[in-house]
């Protein structure tokens, strides 16, 4: 059954290039960012990861751990990350889940059969500290993932959880938000003090609120 917004991320015991980790355990708190890889030694999964290491203080900043996945077994990941730090320039900092089996493929509808039937598209989940899925990208195999726009999405996931906002379109860090439809105009007054500008009795945009 494939896996929805707002349902409880499903929990795992795997073996890691940082060895046996318990998924709702490892993450304890946070934030995180769990995405499957085709397959080791493949040119577009290797772009990634070398991206993603590079990119590893910007999740950490966000209190967001990152975790990878591929159907190959662990000598390989091991292997794999030799040709990621030649070829990139770093590599890969955060746990990488060896899943021959396909047991966290499955449990996380990870292989579409349709697109092949043994490795597992570019699937992101991000999962927030009540261990809910508040993300999922499904990415075919041969397009890599841009993931400067899973961190904007990451910011905007957590602005709104702190506040009543949504972001608009092509949101970016800092840009002005959308204060939420549920609050009156008399809640809004008195939660957004920088004021706001009421386009229609739906649309009321005001300044960042954390800014």
């Amino acid at each position: 059954m494939a896996i929805r917004l707002g349902d409880t991320a499903p929990d795992f015991t795997a073996e890691t290039t940082d060895g046996t980790l318990h998924f709702h355990e490892w993450k304890s708190g946070s934030w995180a960012i769990l995405f499957s890889h085709p397959k080791d030694f493949t040119p577009v999964c290797t772009t990634e990861l070398g991206a993603v290491a590079k990119m590893k203080p910007e999740f950490d900043k966000r209190n967001v751990k990152v975790i990878g996945l591929s159907v190959d077994p662990l000598g390989a990941h091991e292997e794999w990350s030799q040709d990621i730090a030649e070829t990139q320039g770093m590599a890969p900092n955060f746990p990488m889940i060896a899943d021959p089996d396909r047991t966290v493929a499955d449990l996380y509808d990870m292989i579409h059969e349709n697109a092949s039937d043994t490795m597992t598209v570019r699937t992101v989940f991000v999962v927030g500290p009540d261990d809910k899925i508040k993300l999922t990208l499904t990415y075919p195999a041969s397009t890599g993932r841009n993931f400067d726009e899973i961190l904007r999405v990451i910011d905007s996931l957590q602005l709104t959880a702190g506040y009543s906002v949504a972001t608009p379109v092509n949101w970016n860090d800092g840009d002005d938000v959308i204060i939420a439809p549920a609050l009156t105009d008399e809640e809004a007054d008195a939660k957004f003090p920088k004021g706001y500008d009421k386009q229609r009795p739906y649309l009321r945009v005001t300044p960042q609120p954390n800014r």
